[in-house]
């Protein structure tokens, strides 16, 4: 499978700002000196000495650890955090007007901002701090799971102060004549997205190693691409267009057509197996489009082990493309959609930059504590107050006002009616979520299928029960053949007595299909009688089920359009005035965001409410803005109110609106009655398994039953013959005065007998040679039998029954001697007298020849407690 793997190695990592040398430190002491005391600059030394080693730091090459490097750097931000709202620096007279800082751009080197303006230095410090989060990021082993896991931290981090760069610092450092692109809002932006992308590429690695399905694979992959096309995106327009170098912009393109192919790719094999061939297809061709292109436009200065990456996945998607065509062309013959047509694939966000206001927090900052005045603290924090409880108010009437208007739209049937006049007809949500998931399931016209199934399942389980009685039936016949011919020889319990238990259940389940065959014949009936009814569910969409809002037949004044395109503008305008109220609300936000009073307050040296009445209003035109929309809206309500009324009265609203409640209605009902159907049928479905296996159970049991009661009869046999045998013998020798042996061949035949009948149908078959009538074929072994009692009669603890492996001696022999067991019970009947065949109660023996031993008979099978159906077996199906 092609993965971007190979080119884990090719990301991109952000060079540190440039600076020149300054001094803070005296400056600042200065300031202390001159608007507070000698003493409390000798108090605050050690806060002017550690200033000073961080501008040092700063301006030196890196030598330290990267992690090092950027714990100075979060410290030295907080520091001028702590140094903005105590020490103003501006070109002012009375501020300190003697540092100028000094910043190279990142990517442009020769280029330069100037300003006596703490937010550049501010600026500086993030965007080197996001740096060095993109350097550790790109120097960890990303070979490994664990190096990936980290890496994509680093580049989350630096994403996220990136975004902590644009959101609070480069909007105030920008200002001026001096400045960089760099520290731009929109580069902040575009780094932010590209370190996104990249700490995303380092989770999709991970998913890939991990061996998550294609579905999974692609939406994560999707989310990549889409971040690299939103970092090319700012890069191809002001003011980043030609201000990098063009191996960036051909790197960052060719990555955005690498996940978004990969994504196609991926998506494809989960098409592939849910056999939507066409789809696959148009999302396999457009992945392949998607890397030509970009080969065609960015290929030079590129990496090559990314373009080996590319290579690889269009053959991939090419040789996928070749199967899937070659499929579609001799077996599915769908048609292929456009990839125009086709809706966005799916992604997934598994990275978000990292919040950096906890990490970045000087709130606790104890550098300069003692020159920040209270009054000034506290001025700020009540102007604060002001704001808030401003934004608070108007943000209240802006949502104030569009519940009002949603709930008024409501009350008339707005939109809804005119886009029924239009012929875009909706169902409520929860309405059309229903009917897409009986459609999905097949709609009723998939019932007949699923019943099909059901009659399936009933005719095997009744093959079953056949199969199973008829075994029964033909041992219980020989039995009965076996019984008449040796008459009071045939000892054995009748097979009847033996099997009771099992025609029991048999018949049990004959009564359970009888009266399951009846319930699926009302789930029949019922799927003829609300055919109709249901019908309305097979409708493709299901809103050409829906009336329509029809012209009159007959107009007067031919008015018709006039009304409804009035009525149309006066919701678009309306729709206008929503998206006005969304704006104002956000320009309050963006006000407040950039509302930093601090260093007026810092040198105020008149009253504070003169200074928030003049910052305060500010706001002032934004709230009248806010008054007038709120009042338009007033307005406008009222005329769409008495348009209503004309477009209602014109097209006969009122009978639309009942034909389609009912129409509503009756999908409705039909989406019930399908439901209960249809999980009559499942229930049935369930029946029918279930009581298969109960079945197959039972007959498994009959047919070892019907084994154990063969070998019953060959034993049996060889008993009946040395019995008559011995009688000969003794007959013999009373008349012809020969001695016989005690233990004669039990197959040999006496030469005559004359004691025995004539009639050769009296002569028993066990004289004779084995006859297939009652010589069954040797049955083998069975595997997995245990030494439990048999089921068929009443339990015995004791002594175990003829059957138990323990009595049978061979193939098994026990390691030390055992005692004969007394005489035992087959099923609960006593054993015939006198009969101890070898395989049953014979005594310890030595072990047989390997090969003997594994041509013999395992023990007659045994089985736990009769099976009975599930207990949750609902009554639909149950006696």
């Amino acid at each position: 499978m092609a993965s971007p793997s190979s080119s884990a190695n090719v990301m991109l990592a952000i060079f540190e700002k440039k600076t020149v040398s300054l001094d803070l430190y005296r400056p600042l002491r200065n300031y202390i000196v001159f608007n507070y005391s000698e003493r409390e600059a000798q108090n605050l030394e050690d806060d002017l000495q550690t200033i000073k080693q961080y501008r040092s730091e700063i301006e030196r090459v890196p030598a330290d650890s990267l992690p090092a490097r950027r714990d100075m750097l979060q410290n030295y931000y907080k520091a001028l955090c702590a140094v903005e709202s105590r020490f103003p620096i501006s070109p002012d007279k009375d501020h300190i007007n003697s540092v100028y800082f000094t910043w190279y751009d990142t990517f442009k080197i020769k280029q330069k901002a100037v300003q006596q303006n703490i937010h550049l230095e501010k600026a500086a410090v993030l965007f080197n701090l996001g740096a060095v989060h993109s350097q550790m990021g790109l120097s960890l082993d990303r070979s490994a799971v664990e190096g990936r896991r980290q890496a994509s931290h680093s580049f989350i981090a630096a994403a996220g102060a990136f975004a902590f760069l644009r959101d609070n610092v480069a909007m105030k450092a920008s200002m001026g004549t001096s400045t960089t692109v760099d520290m731009s809002v929109e580069c902040a932006g575009m780094l932010e997205r590209l370190m996104l992308a990249q700490a995303q590429e380092c989770v999709f690695e991970n998913t890939i190693a991990k061996g998550s399905t294609p579905g999974v694979c692609a939406k994560i992959s999707r989310q990549v691409g889409i971040y690299y096309e939103e970092a090319l995106a700012a890069l191809n327009v002001a003011p980043l267009t030609y201000h990098f170098d063009k191996g960036w912009l051909a790197h960052v393109q060719l990555k955005a057509a690498l996940f978004y192919a990969e994504a196609c790719y991926r998506y494809g094999m989960e098409l592939h197996e849910k056999e939507e061939i066409a789809e696959e297809i148009a999302r396999l061709k457009s992945g392949i489009s998607a890397l030509s292109e970009a080969k065609k436009t960015s290929s030079k200065g590129a990496a090559q082990q990314l373009l080996d990456a590319i290579n690889k996945l269009d053959t991939n998607l090419n040789q996928n493309l070749a199967r899937a065509v070659k499929e579609n062309d001799r077996v599915y013959l769908m048609r292929v959609p456009q990839a125009s047509s086709l809706p966005p694939l799916p992604a997934f966000a598994m990275v978000k930059p990292m919040p950096m206001n906890d990490v970045l927090d000087a709130s606790k900052e104890k550098m300069f504590a003692s020159l920040v005045p209270d009054n000034s603290a506290k001025a700020l924090s009540r102007y604060t107050e002001m704001v808030d409880d401003v934004i608070r108010a108007q943000a209240e009437r802006l949502q104030q006002g569009s519940e009002l208007a949603r709930v008024k739209l409501k009350e008339m049937d707005l939109p809804d009616s005119i886009l029924a006049l239009e012929g875009n007809l909706t169902l409520p949500i929860a309405l059309k979520e229903d009917v897409d998931a009986v459609q999905i399931c097949g709609g009723p016209a998939g019932l007949e299928a699923e019943l099909q199934q059901l009659n399936d399942l009933k005719r095997v389980n009744q093959e079953l029960l056949i199969q199973t009685e008829e075994l029964l039936q033909k041992e219980a016949t020989e039995d009965a053949q076996f019984r008449s011919q040796f008459g009071t020889r045939w000892t054995r319990p009748q097979s009847s007595t033996l099997t009771k238990n099992l025609q029991d259940r048999l018949n049990r389940f004959a009564g359970n299909l009888k009266q399951a065959a009846e319930s699926d014949t009302r789930i029949e009936r019922s799927v003829r009688d609300h055919a109709a009814l249901m019908s309305i569910l097979d409708r493709r969409p299901i809103e050409s089920a829906l009336p329509t809002l029809a012209r009159p037949i007959m107009s007067l004044d031919a008015n018709e359009d006039a009304i409804a395109g009035a009525l149309k503008q006066s919701l678009r305008q309306l729709e206008g005035l929503g998206t006005q109220r969304a704006g104002l609300e956000d320009m309050l936000k963006e006000m407040k965001r950039k509302d930093d009073i601090l260093p007026k307050l810092m040198t105020s040296t008149g009253s504070h409410e003169d200074l928030f009445r003049k910052e305060i209003a500010k706001y002032d035109h934004i709230c009248e803005e806010i008054s007038k929309n709120l009042e338009a809206q007033e307005q406008l309500l009222l005329q769409i109110q008495a348009q209503n009324v004309d477009f209602a009265s014109t097209f006969n609203l009122e009978d639309y609106k009942a034909s389609r409640e009912r129409t509503y209605k009756q999908i409705e009902a039909a989406i019930s009655k399908y439901q209960e159907i249809k999980e009559n049928i499942n229930e049935g479905l369930k029946f029918y398994v279930t009581l298969q296996d109960a079945i197959t159970n039972v007959k498994q049991q009959g047919s070892d039953f019907v084994m154990t009661r063969n070998m019953q009869c060959r034993e049996m046999m060889d008993d009946v013959q040395r019995q008559m045998s011995g009688l000969s013998f003794q007959e013999n020798k009373g008349s012809n005065g020969y001695t016989y042996p005690s233990a004669p061949q039990s197959h040999q035949v006496p030469r005559s007998n004359p004691q025995l009948p004539a009639d050769p149908a009296n002569i028993p078959n066990a004289v004779r040679p084995p006859a297939p009538t009652y010589q069954p074929p040797h049955q083998p072994a069975m595997p997995g039998y245990t030494q439990n009692p048999p089921p068929y009669g009443a339990p015995q603890q004791q002594p175990p029954p003829p059957y138990n492996l323990q009595a049978s001696g061979p193939p098994y022999p026990p390691t030390q001697p055992q005692q004969q067991p007394p005489p035992s019970h087959e099923y609960g009947q006593p054993a015939y007298p006198g009969w101890q065949g070898p395989y049953y109660n014979a005594p310890p023996q030595q072990p047989a020849p390997l090969q003997q031993q594994g041509s013999m008979p395992r023990p007659p099978y045994t089985v736990p407690s009769p099976y009975h159906l599930p207990p949750h077996q609902s009554g639909y199906y149950q006696q």
